[in-house]
């Protein structure tokens, strides 16, 4: 049966590029905690983190130091993504978020470009969203907006799905956008009937974020770093915040 279509999408704050530059200095500025909790102060309905094995920006301290700051936030959600054949489930284990997104990364990769894909990935999969879910931890997967894949991607386990959306960002002002929405919309329209949720991430930004909404009924939430961080430079994290959150709203209405 499919999920009901009309809440609210959450935002959640993807933190990699405040410990990116942070990690160039040995000064520990900017702060990872603070940008958090200016965030979580400002609206955010949680954090986002990946941290890749080679500590290129979020840190193994930085997992455990949202997850403590994130107790005093009882209503707001602790996202941990990676590559569960790493070190995500490390973290899993010893952290217990909220949710787990698992993404098919190689350890070097530059950035996150791809989903899962079954039946390939499927009996790997299966035990380590089982473990998950007996830990009470809620578990994502990061997919290619493929409608095709998502019974698949429920009968695995998963909970949730999340749609790489740098095809929609790249397409976004371009005659190709349209052909995009409806690609991503039938994946949301396919995971929904499922029995997933849906959540969204990858290249979402102020300008793009909220005609994606309009037209991919039931996001439950997006994951949005790089864009955010970039224009949390110039208008400061509450003003940030506001500004995407108010983008979420003006597709409800």
């Amino acid at each position: 049966m499919a999920q009901a279509r009309t809440a609210r999408t959450a935002l959640s704050v993807n933190l990699n590029k405040v410990a990116l530059v942070r990690n160039t200095r040995h000064l520990g500025i900017p702060s990872v905690t603070r940008a958090a909790t200016l965030c979580l102060q400002a609206g955010a309905a949680g954090i986002t983190v990946h941290p890749r094995p080679d500590e290129r920006h979020i840190r193994a301290h930085d997992v455990h130091d949202l997850a403590a700051l994130l107790k005093a936030w009882p209503d707001r959600e602790y996202n941990i993504e990676g590559n569960p054949f790493h070190n995500l489930m490390d973290f899993v284990r010893g952290v217990r978020p909220h949710q787990a997104t698992f993404v098919p990364d190689g350890e070097g990769q530059f950035t996150s470009d791809h989903g899962w894909r079954f039946p390939d990935d499927a009996e790997r999969l299966r035990p380590l969203i089982a473990e998950c879910r007996a830990l009470g931890v809620r578990v994502s997967l990061f997919m290619d907006a493929d409608a095709d894949q998502m019974p698949a991607a429920r009968a695995v386990g998963a909970d949730r799905v999340e749609l790489y959306t740098e095809p929609y960002a790249a397409a976004f002002g371009s005659a190709n956008q349209a052909v995009q929405l409806e690609r991503f919309a039938a994946a949301a329209r396919a995971a929904l009937d499922a029995g997933l949720a849906v959540n969204a991430g990858h290249d979402l930004n102020r300008d793009n974020l909220t005609p994606f909404l309009r037209e991919v009924k039931g996001v439950s939430e997006v994951s949005i770093g790089h864009a955010l961080i970039a224009d949390a430079l110039e208008l400061g994290y509450p003003d940030t915040i506001r500004a995407y959150n108010r983008c979420i709203d003006d597709a409800f209405r």
